[in-house]
């Protein structure tokens, strides 16, 4: 796992700051030596033989979840603290941890490639004057934080569609803005669009299409009917 200088002190129950920074100058000694790491600002690994691995995340209900390289055979195990705000289906680049043959790949997400999906459906629960979009997916860990001025007109319990657009480092929540009302929930149009988008199915057509759709004829005449046979 990644660690600073402050957690290394703490562990060997060190309180001398002189001390302590005595610790951060090893640590970049062993970096410049290529023996550990320093994958973010003050936070480095031990340097894994097999560097970074770039894969696919899986995410599991439990908040953790696992990388799928071609690279590897094995699956590597993200922690919940280890994801980086990687969501399911994003492809990351992982650094690996060092470890025994015996123990299975860890690794910690430290880029994301590419999103899976910019996209969430939910539904819109209020509180003050922002709101969250509680994602149907179960896969989906986390809420999305809507900022009033981004609610475009979303009420609570409002199934609605809403895009991903940030997610700063330290916060908790990625943030969002509802691009699409659905209705309420409970209602049934609300619903099948929802499970519609969900799954990235169109619930609605552009008006030539709709125009199309309409000239088609629902009465089978009698000519056809005749061509038939009843089975």
């Amino acid at each position: 796992m990644a660690v600073e200088y402050k957690q290394i002190a703490s562990r060997l129950l060190i309180t001398d700051n002189e001390e302590k920074r005595l610790i951060a100058q090893i640590l970049d000694e062993l970096r410049v030596k290529e023996a550990v790491e320093e994958i973010s600002s003050g936070r480095y690994v031990l340097k894994a033989k097999g560097g970074y691995v770039i894969g696919t995340v899986k995410m599991q209900r439990g908040g953790y979840g696992f990388v799928q390289s071609d690279t590897l055979k094995e699956e590597i195990f993200i922690s919940q603290n280890n994801l980086g705000h990687a969501l399911d289906g994003d492809s990351v680049k992982v650094v690996l941890y060092a470890h025994r043959k015996s123990d299975a790949p860890e690794g910690e997400v430290v880029e994301i490639i590419e999103r899976a999906r910019e996209t969430f459906v939910g539904t819109v629960e209020m509180s003050g004057k922002f709101a969250f979009l509680v994602p149907d997916s179960r896969q989906m860990p986390v809420d999305l934080f809507i900022p009033g001025d981004k609610m475009h007109g979303a009420r609570n319990k409002h199934r609605a569609i809403a895009r991903l657009t940030d997610w700063p480092k330290n916060a908790r929540n990625p943030f969002g803005e509802i691009i699409e009302i659905l209705g309420f929930q409970g209602e049934n149009e609300a619903e099948m669009h929802a499970i519609l988008s969900e799954f990235g199915l169109p619930y609605k057509f552009d008006p030539e299409v709709e125009e199309e759709a309409s000239a088609i004829k629902d009465h089978i005449t009698d000519s056809e009917l005749k061509s038939r046979r009843d089975f």
